[in-house]
């Protein structure tokens, strides 16, 4: 969005609604409904398999089509999800990274297509396409878990990307690097905003030394760069860190790459609010928690986000509805426009209390960005391990304040005592549900575009792609005409896959800091740990697994340190496993019981297929619990399939939940609990 002159009233920032579910012919129907209600940008959620390179007909996309966000496999699919929206007027926001290049290709191929149908100039509807690919793959290593390739053949499609973007369409956001889940993963404001900046700072050393963009450019560059941050509950800090990070982004900008003017120093950047810090407990608390978070990106106007999007107050318990989107959406335009805020200039500048929290963010920032660069950069940070294992030690610091009462969360951890929610009432259908026909139809689908396509046409495009990957030519071309030729998401990561490989990232989980041996209720399940370890003569063994494609692996990095720090041997293999890998696993390591981790709304596919699978490899004695975001009825049907405990975002107290696992397994080897 452009920015006025100071003495004009601001503009509205682009208001969006993440969001994208069960086929491109459903999601356009809830995009073109939500343009309707004012909605000013669109904001494309991908399903997991999108996100990481596979079709729908792919084992590991088993459970996964379509839960998360819409699955676009060709360019027939990302044509219907834009049918009847001019691309070239529209500003649409993709959640994708590890195939951004791909998805970025399918979009400018469509908007092409819109061209010619219209009779218009391509190159001048290119020109005007706005929007952003998040393109942020170093935080993938970190958080989310949606990365493909090892770092240095990544930061290659991120680089060519850039420098694509800036020749033929440049007023697209090519990179939306992203702190939005480093915070999601434990960050602190200061280790947010410092790590955000490092990634900035390798992908813009990489596009500077590629040689693919003139010296003279590069502020177009760092004009076109993007950030995607989290807004936490503690609204001032949260504040303060925005002043922080736009701060040291114009001191970066202009001391390290050499660029002069103001406005293309400017940090851009969109937010959605915490959608991790929603509660599962009293979830009408949520829509406080999303109003506050709003204020903290929108009330400094020298740091004002120009684009959010709020999640849903029930996104702790599932699919949102779209009135709960509507809602979502209805909080901004209130703000926005019922309000005076817009009217003035910053009104925090001149005070000396967040002045004097600013200075000390950006004093930590700066220390903590100092010791990535010694290490050798972002890149090297990611593969040595420690980011990682900074995040995960941070997390676990939180996790400990909320389980001691330091940390308050209402609801939660107090003032636990409810009335029933009307808003859950009998037959209120809380949350939406993707009808298991989905998966069947988008499989169907694709087996029917390929032999629709020209396959000949198809399988010389990807020829040409993993020959130009063997080089050092820009990948985007090659990936464009892989697009026109029909070639899917799948084939076309498979192509990559083939020449780069594939990486399997640091969980953190060994090097970060044990839970204290001065805490009694740890002392005390050790203590019985210890004493499990005596009557069966070996020690207790847990494997933590993560079924499916599901990378958010905070919740399973946590069991497995809390595990370890109660006196468990842990085997913890990191995320994206096959529940086939998982139950070879937990026979061959002879484990006494299995916990896995799904927060996709996989649970129903992928949980039951390591039960039966146990039990296929004469393992069945081995108990199986879960967690993640669960629905009751869904929590009855796994426990009539064979789960022995399932745990949901309540269940917060990690001693607690060590201390029944220990009683579970007490019991299947017939000891007394």
């Amino acid at each position: 969005m452009p920015y006025p002159t100071d003495r004009e009233r601001d503009r509205p920032w682009v208001m969006r609604t993440y969001a994208g579910h069960s086929s491109a012919a459903a999601s356009n129907e809830l995009y073109r409904r939500n343009l309707a209600k004012g909605q000013t940008g669109l904001s494309v959620a991908f399903d997991l398999p999108t996100q990481t390179g596979y079709d729908p007909d792919h084992q590991l996309s088993k459970g996964e089509v379509g839960k998360v966000g819409v699955p676009v496999s060709h360019i027939g699919d990302m044509r219907r999800l834009f049918d009847g929206i001019p691309l070239a007027e529209a500003n649409t926001s993709m959640t994708i990274n590890a195939p951004a290049m791909w998805l970025l290709a399918l979009y400018v191929s469509v908007a092409r297509e819109q061209a010619e149908a219209e009779g218009r100039d391509v190159d001048e509807v290119l020109a005007k396409l706005t929007g952003t690919t998040q393109n942020d793959i170093i935080k993938e290593y970190l958080s989310r878990g949606t990365y493909i390739f090892p770092p240095g053949p990544s930061l290659r499609l991120i680089t060519d990307m850039i420098a694509w973007t800036v020749h033929h369409v440049p007023k697209w956001n090519p990179i939306n690097i992203c702190s939005y889940h480093l915070q999601e993963a434990g960050a602190t404001p200061t280790q947010e905003v410092a790590y955000a900046l490092c990634t900035a700072i390798a992908v813009l050393d990489a596009v500077r030394d590629s040689g693919q963009v003139e010296d003279a450019d590069m502020a177009k560059v760092v004009a076109r760069i993007s950030f995607f941050v989290n807004a936490g509950v503690r609204f001032v800090e949260e504040m303060s860190k925005m002043r922080a990070f736009t701060a040291l982004w114009d001191e970066i900008t202009r001391d390290r790459y050499g660029v002069t003017d103001p406005k293309a120093r400017r940090l851009r950047y969109g937010v959605q609010v915490n959608s991790l810090g929603l509660t599962e407990a009293q979830p009408e608390n949520n829509v406080q928690r999303i109003v506050l978070e709003m204020l903290a990106v929108s009330l400094s106007r020298g740091a004002r986000a120009r684009a959010i999007q709020l999640p849903a107050w029930n996104e702790a318990l599932g699919l949102p509805r779209p009135w709960d989107q509507q809602w979502a959406l209805r909080m901004q335009q209130v703000l926005a426009f019922e309000t005076d805020l817009l009217e003035y200039e910053d009104i925090f500048d001149g005070s000396h209390v967040i002045q004097a929290k600013v200075d000390e963010i950006m004093a930590g920032a700066r220390e903590e960005i100092a010791r990535v660069q010694d290490l050798g950069g972002a890149v090297a940070a990611v593969e040595s391990g420690y980011m990682k294992s900074q995040l995960v030690a941070s997390l676990a610091e939180y996790r400990r304040g909320m389980e001691n009462g330091e940390r308050i969360l209402v609801g939660v951890n107090k003032f636990e005592t409810t009335e029933p929610s009307p808003l859950q009432a009998e037959g209120a259908k809380a949350i939406e549900t993707i009808d298991p026909a989905v998966e069947k139809q988008a499989v169907t689908a694709i087996e029917e575009w390929r032999t629709r396509r020209d396959n000949a046409a198809a399988e010389s495009a990807l020829e040409k792609l993993k020959a130009v990957a063997k080089t050092s030519r820009n990948l985007f071309e090659a990936t464009i005409e892989c697009a026109r030729a029909g070639v899917t998401t799948g084939e076309w990561s498979g192509a990559l896959r083939e020449v780069f490989g594939e990486y399997r990232a640091p969980t953190g989980v060994s090097a970060s800091a044990a839970a204290g041996e001065g805490n009694e209720e740890i002392r005390r399940v050790r203590d019985r740990v210890k004493a499990t370890n005596t009557e069966l003569g070996e020690r207790l063994r847990i494997l933590v697994g993560k079924p499916g494609l599901d990378g958010h692996s905070n919740g399973a990095e946590q069991v497995a340190v809390r595990a370890r720090d109660v006196g468990f041997e842990v085997v913890y293999q990191g995320i994206r496993l096959t529940p086939e890998q998982i139950v070879a696993a937990a026979v061959q390591e002879g484990v006494h019981v299995v916990g896995l981790s799904v927060l996709s709304g996989s649970h129903l596919e992928v949980v039951p297929q390591v039960v039966d699978g146990l039990r296929a490899a004469g393992a069945g004695d081995i108990p199986v619990i879960v967690g993640g975001i669960i629905p009751p009825d869904d929590e009855k049907l796994l426990l009539e399939r064979g789960i022995a405990k399932v745990f949901t975002p309540k269940d917060y107290e990690l001693t607690d939940i060590m201390d029944g696992i220990v009683g579970l397994v007490r019991e299947r080897h017939g000891l007394s609990t």
